[in-house]
């Protein structure tokens, strides 16, 4: 679950950027807009990170509890993350290219939806009875799915966006590089 969570949250980041292209005229712009919103997300690109780890980590635990609490956490961190992508995709704008303004909205819109996904994913979480072990782990195994559902958008988000000079100025962008979480630190 949690390898295609990461790969859905990769992508949906950066679906604003899918369909678009450049001209050469526009590259200084399309390097400068890419920056921008790459310094903007990046905070947010670590969080969700931590976060797909902690859920990651929680599956070696036995407590049901602390399962619970660990998955709840981590998708309401996600959740919050994505919100705030949204509104940082937003507050940078329409890439400066063919049909960036139409790109800008929908991509807007996907790290909504992606948002409210997870928040729904921390209430159904928190709503599994941890007494009935069987029943929870089932509750588990069906949350998985639908995060399974999140990964497939994504990862279709993410196709499109390798292609293009708008994905290739992403790519070159510190803020945008994959963040690589780090183990909690246990006491």
């Amino acid at each position: 679950m949690n390898k295609k969570l990461a790969a859905a949250l990769a992508g949906a980041a950066v679906t604003l950027l899918a369909a678009t292209g450049c001209s050469d005229d526009n590259g200084a712009e399309v390097q400068k807009w890419a920056g921008s919103l790459c310094d903007r997300i990046q905070p947010e690109l670590q969080k969700r990170d931590q976060a797909n780890l902690a859920i990651s980590e929680a599956t070696t635990e036995k407590d049901p509890r602390k399962v619970q609490e660990a998955d709840a956490r981590a998708f309401g961190e996600i959740s919050e993350a994505y919100t705030a992508m949204s509104k940082a995709v937003n507050k940078v704008g329409a890439p400066p290219v063919d049909d960036g303004k139409n790109t800008h909205g929908g991509a807007v819109t996907e790290l909504q939806q992606v948002a409210g996904a997870y928040a729904d994913l921390q209430k159904q979480v928190e709503d599994l009875d941890v007494k009935d072990q069987a029943a929870f782990a089932e509750g588990l195994r069906e949350l998985a799915g639908e995060a399974d559902k999140i990964s497939k958008s994504g990862d279709e988000a993410l196709n499109k966006l390798q292609a293009g000079e708008v994905g290739q100025a992403l790519a070159e962008q510190e803020g945008c590089q994959k963040s690589k979480a780090k183990p909690s630190q246990k006491a």
